[in-house]
């Protein structure tokens, strides 16, 4: 991985975070927080485990860790939520435009929220990272897929060509 190439996750990130959150804005309340049959239990509950993880790992990568538990819900309301991940993705955005090769290409110590220490190349961790976003990501764009508003095509092709 070159930092050019964390560079283009990050807005990416940045990119489907925005596309996603727009279409989860339709929602009623109602429809946003119902409970669907998923890991998180709610469109609302998925997004806040993204920012949770983002926050333990951005966090950990900043030499900031944060303590937090990966069910926490950091936000009740949806606006709240959106400005986090917004100011979030900013933070992301500005890690990957700083970072030097000499830190991808290196070992990355932390301790995980069971409280065991690892040692694991940078480059993955990182890849890790925006791959839990994606992931879960997903998980919104099928429950999304349960209500009457229709899930956004979130393809990093649908990103690169929007650059063009």
């Amino acid at each position: 991985m070159t930092p050019k190439e964390l560079q283009q996750l990050a807005e990416y990130n940045h990119w489907a975070n925005h596309t996603l959150y727009k279409s989860c804005s339709n929602l009623s309340e109602t429809d946003y927080k119902a409970k669907r049959p998923s890991f998180f239990g709610s469109i609302h509950n998925t997004l806040n485990h993204i920012l949770v993880g983002d926050r333990i790992w951005f966090g950990r990568f900043e030499n900031k860790p944060e303590k937090l538990s990966l069910s926490d819900v950091l936000y009740e309301d949806f606006a709240s939520l959106q400005t986090a991940r917004e100011n979030e993705d900013l933070r992301i955005l500005d890690y990957a435009r700083n970072i030097t090769q000499n830190t991808l290409d290196s070992n990355f110590t932390y301790t995980n929220v069971a409280g065991n220490t690892h040692c694991d190349p940078m480059s993955a961790l990182l890849r890790h990272a925006f791959n839990h976003q994606t992931h879960h990501r997903g998980q919104v764009h099928c429950l999304l897929s349960q209500t009457d508003v229709a899930p956004p095509s979130l393809d990093i092709m649908y990103y690169l060509r929007a650059q063009d």
